[in-house]
């Protein structure tokens, strides 16, 4: 049912695959942090698009893009922003579709205030799920839940995806008991 290769073009809002989940970033310097979503994605075997739009120098791509997502097969958004971050908010006032928003501490933010404000903060009825600042792999890992609350096959991926994360401390844990903490740091 999935594409095991996820596409991760740049496409154009017209020209947007069927993918599930479309993550989009203000700017490409969004890019390192906006991949972490792309990353859990592509392990979770989802399908997704991956553009750039930006909410102040592309408002008619935002405009194009947030009114026609929905009807392209589109499931969830991820937004990700730094300063001032209208991206996902404005997103969410055009779509019917689910936003998760990524505010990114960008080289013009206020630590990164700035950016998790702008998206945290939306008035009643236009909701966008915020992560964490710099936390596009929660955004990734929400959107696969989103859409796993409806699908057995991803639902199962994500109970795998979170058994390896738990045996992955289960390691750390008991070395660390095993051994002491001052030894540990030392490895």
């Amino acid at each position: 049912m999935y594409n095991s290769q996820p596409v991760t073009r740049n496409p154009q809002p017209e020209n947007m695959s069927q993918a599930k989940i479309a993550i989009i970033m203000g700017s490409d310097s969004d890019l390192p942090i906006m991949r972490q979503a792309a990353d859990v994605l592509k392990e979770l075997e989802l399908d997704f698009d991956l553009t750039i739009i930006s909410a102040h120098r592309t408002p008619e791509r935002m405009f194009e893009f947030a009114k026609k997502a929905h009807k392209k097969g589109v499931k969830v958004i991820i937004a990700g922003a730094g300063g001032a971050a209208h991206l996902p908010g404005m997103v969410a006032s055009l779509s019917p579709l689910p936003v998760i928003g990524v505010p990114i501490k960008s080289s013009n933010s206020i630590d990164g205030w700035d950016s998790i404000l702008s998206i945290l903060q939306m008035p009643n009825g236009v909701p966008v799920a915020t992560v964490a600042l710099n936390a596009a792999k929660n955004a990734g890992i929400l959107a696969a839940q989103i859409l796993g609350a409806g699908n057995k096959t991803i639902q199962n991926r994500l109970v795998v995806y979170k058994r390896q994360m738990a045996e992955g401390v289960a390691v750390k844990y008991e070395k660390l008991e095993a051994i002491g903490y001052e030894k540990y740091k030392k490895e």
